[in-house]
């Protein structure tokens, strides 16, 4: 592991120096790559740097302590020794954690499909809500958020929703979301006040590039109509929405959001990237079912994920057995913690695999 703390930390000084040279900082896609893996080091690098500062201090203060006679200046040392000793064990699990393989996709945008299950129009108002809730978090986390298509239904539910939300490292943080969600509640339409559980189905995809997934336009077919729902003085007048068909996997698309029908052809490829390429990703995980099985959030999408009791104003997370009774301002947005436990339980499980090898 200190091998390759060592090879690290001299590529980050070589990256800096890099960064300074003139003909570099002219190549603005060289400059930008550099920057790029130089701020990917620094949190590695500086923890590093850290941990090799308190393993300094130790040995000063063994030797200070054979030397010293001073019975006052003694417990001082062996103060400053074991606190450096506790600070040394912290830093290494946080390396190891450091050096853990990174996902590729992690600073990727994400496409969400949200769907209604079992439940009927329940189902249709809580995916609803959980849209709601995704929108609220991206917000706190300064991301943006653009509807792709949406199913709605009359009262205020959707059968059906995909959206995009551009931020840095949104994946990192939302690839924990993929799954069933369900809710336990008296619906407003039940008149017997019996508590249903109804189910939708969350998908988190990465947006992926067009290096990551070759489309041949061939294998397209698109439709244009006339987009339905809310929408601006065009949307209902003109042959402005796009149904993208892919022939060889029978993937459809719809895309309506836009005015402009370029636009939503756009979308429309971009989904369909996405789909694309998370079929291969999922093709993957399945070849190596047991590296999946011992990873938090890429899981089966069949398998259910949560919980959102509202009698009882919990949430449970139950791949992580996790439970918080702060379900309202969960709906709210306030996912954070939730999604800390997930990274926390996920890395645990890569570290004990990593020991274990």
């Amino acid at each position: 592991m200190f091998d390759r703390l060592e090879d690290l930390l001299v590529r980050f000084e070589e990256l800096l120096n890099m960064l300074n040279d003139p003909s570099i900082i002219a190549d603005q896609s060289r400059f930008q790559k550099l920057m790029k893996e130089q701020g990917s080091l620094q949190p590695l690098v500086d923890t590093y740097r850290e941990y090799k500062s308190c393993k300094q201090t130790v040995e000063d203060s063994l030797a200070m302590l054979e030397e010293e006679s001073d019975e006052e200046m003694r417990e001082m040392l062996k103060e400053e020794l074991n606190d450096a000793k506790k600070r040394i064990e912290e830093l290494e699990r946080e390396l190891k954690i450091l050096l853990l393989p990174k996902d590729p996709n992690d600073d990727k945008n994400v496409i969400v499909e949200i769907r209604a299950g079992a439940g009927g129009d329940e189902a249709a108002l809580f995916a609803a809500e959980i849209y709601r809730m995704y929108v609220h978090y991206a917000e706190s986390q300064r991301w943006r958020v653009e509807t792709m298509d949406v199913e709605e239904i009359g009262i205020g539910g959707m059968k059906y929703v995909s959206f995009m939300i551009t931020g840095q490292g949104a994946y990192s943080k939302l690839k924990y979301e993929s799954g069933v969600h369900r809710v336990q509640r008296v619906p407003e339409t039940e008149s017997g006040g019996r508590i249903h559980t109804s189910t939708i189905t969350v998908a988190i995809m990465p947006e992926a590039e067009e290096v990551d997934v070759k489309i041949d336009l061939n294998d397209c077919k698109f439709d244009v109509f006339r987009a339905s729902g809310n929408g601006g003085q065009c949307v209902n007048t003109t042959d402005s929405a796009v149904r993208l068909t892919h022939i060889p996997t029978g993937i459809v698309i719809s895309c309506q959001d836009e005015k402009s029908q370029l636009k939503n052809k756009d979308k429309a490829l971009k989904v369909l990237r996405a789909k694309l390429y998370d079929l291969e990703m999922q093709k993957a995980h399945d070849a190596e079912a047991e590296a999946r099985r011992s990873q938090v959030g890429t899981g089966d999408r069949s398998e259910k994920i949560r919980t959102y009791n509202f009698p009882q104003g919990r949430v449970t997370d139950h791949r992580i057995n996790l439970t918080l009774y702060k379900l309202e301002k969960i709906m709210d947005g306030d996912l954070q913690e939730i999604i800390d436990s997930c990274i926390a339980a996920d890395q645990a499980a890569k570290l004990a695999k990593m020991n274990e090898n």
